[in-house]
């Protein structure tokens, strides 16, 4: 496979990632995300994933966003990085995978006591 479609390959898996976050998110998150894919977006949204991957990493000792908004901060970077764009689309829907399951758990087990 030559670069530019392995490029291609990796922003597709991106954009699938990015749609199902919109899909499993409140509708003013989702138009966020989707301001923030726009191309006009660059501007703000490379220092804000900056600023949420620093953050969520110092989380322990400042507790304004925890260790859970480092995904979102690397799928905003991602955006703009393009050997970041795979690895990051890899884990996010993966990640998005697994919360959909513990949701659908969740909600059996609760059928399930009533």
């Amino acid at each position: 496979m030559d670069r530019k479609a392995a490029r291609e390959d990796a922003q597709a898996k991106l954009d699938k990632a990015y749609d199902q976050l919109e899909v499993h998110t409140p509708d003013t998150v989702a138009r966020a995300i989707r301001w923030l894919r726009n191309p006009k977006g660059r501007w703000v949204r490379l220092p804000l994933g900056l600023l949420i991957v620093v953050t969520s990493l110092i989380g322990p000792v400042v507790p304004v966003l925890g260790i859970e908004f480092l995904p979102l901060g690397l799928l905003l970077i991602a955006q703009d990085i393009p050997p970041l764009r795979e690895p990051v689309a890899d884990m996010t829907l993966w990640l998005e995978h697994q919360w959909v399951r513990w949701r659908h758990h969740r909600q059996q087990r609760r059928h399930q006591h009533r």
